[in-house]
């Protein structure tokens, strides 16, 4: 059964950092009071987004909750020491009673390497050698390991060690060949970020995942899909609601990259035929499903949180979503 996730990164509207972090924690235990499978919740270290340390909010969750299973979205396990994000994740999993999950990636965004000290100049070294420790550490047996980043490890155990002996680790990539054969190398299951473009484009992607996965002799692993969207009572209402608070984002990662300043007809374009999930609970029901199905994906996380969007807003956003999108997408993939 296609499994139904919200993903956050505690955008800033406004309000004092902590409130908007106050205000994840409550969007949490408003999701898993509707049913949502799974809440996901974004690091970052820079002044547009409030979380920076998302184990604290979501073990914050997770003692006000009972089901819905929390991770991030992603770890930016480059600029982190894979040690100390196990030992992070494992207690998160004691707290929650199992339902803790890690996301690993690159992150979107470099302001982690030089406020750690890390050279962008080993960007791809830095991921590649901590993601082989992570995976060994994953296990939760002894540690021997060496590499050109860290001391080496010799017979090394890490605690706590979970209840369940694993904690579920997904790696998130953005569309980059590579990084998906690397996930299928370490038989970890995979997170498609389709932040732009039609998302059936990303078929080869998945395809290629699995054909690595067969090919490495690895277990078959889910396959999820990270995408924008915004539900709201009609299509006109959500685009109206959304298309201001999305363009002073985009503009700012924009300027940032060095793209042109955002339109409202582009946005409608990607909004039709593109990654965002936007409109009324019915077309966002259909666009979901049409997702999941064109990539035979195991789950969808909606990126609900969008630039200085309210709270109130983000609510009704959940509360949609749970209660009308996700029954929807069930009957029409049924």
């Amino acid at each position: 059964m296609v499994e139904f996730g919200l993903d956050t990164f505690g955008d800033v509207n406004g309000k004092p950092y902590a409130q908007v972090i106050r205000d994840v924690v409550e969007q949490g235990v408003l999701a898993d009071r509707l049913g949502v499978d799974f809440f996901g919740v974004g690091e970052h270290h820079r002044d547009d987004y409030a979380i920076s340390s998302p184990e604290i909010v979501l073990a914050a969750i997770a003692a006000r909750t009972e089901r819905i299973r929390l991770g991030t979205a992603v770890t930016v396990l480059s600029s982190d020491d894979p040690v100390r994000v196990y030992e992070r994740f494992a207690t998160l999993d004691a707290v929650s009673g199992g339902r803790a999950e890690i996301m690993l990636g690159r992150g979107s965004f470099t302001e982690s390497f030089p406020l750690f000290g890390y050279d962008l100049a080993d960007y791809e070294r830095l991921f590649a050698e901590k993601l082989d420790l992570m995976s060994a550490l994953l296990d939760e047996g002894p540690v021997t390991w060496e590499g050109s980043i860290r001391p080496p490890l010799r017979d090394q155990h890490v605690y706590p060690k979970t209840e369940s002996g694993s904690i579920r680790t997904w790696i998130g990539v953005g569309g980059s060949p590579e990084s998906v054969v690397r996930a299928a190398q370490y038989g970890l299951p995979l997170v498609l970020a389709i932040i732009g473009g039609a998302p059936a484009r990303f078929a080869p992607y998945t395809d290629l995942y699995r054909r690595a996965l067969k090919e490495l002799e690895q277990e078959p692993q889910p396959i999820g899909v990270h995408c924008p969207g915004f539900v709201a009572a009609t299509d006109q209402e959500a685009v109206d609601i959304l298309w201001p608070h999305a363009r002073r984002n985009l503009d700012r990662i924009g300027r940032e990259r060095g793209w042109p300043p955002a339109t409202r007809d582009r946005f409608e374009a990607d909004v039709t035929e593109g990654a965002w999930h936007v409109g009324s609970p019915e077309t966002v029901a259909r666009k979901i499903a049409a997702t999941v199905q064109a990539l035979g994906v195991d789950r969808f996380d909606l990126k609900y949180s969008h630039g200085p969007l309210p709270h109130e807003h983000l609510t009704t956003c959940i509360e949609l979503y749970a209660t009308q999108v996700v029954p929807r997408v069930r009957e029409l993939l049924a």
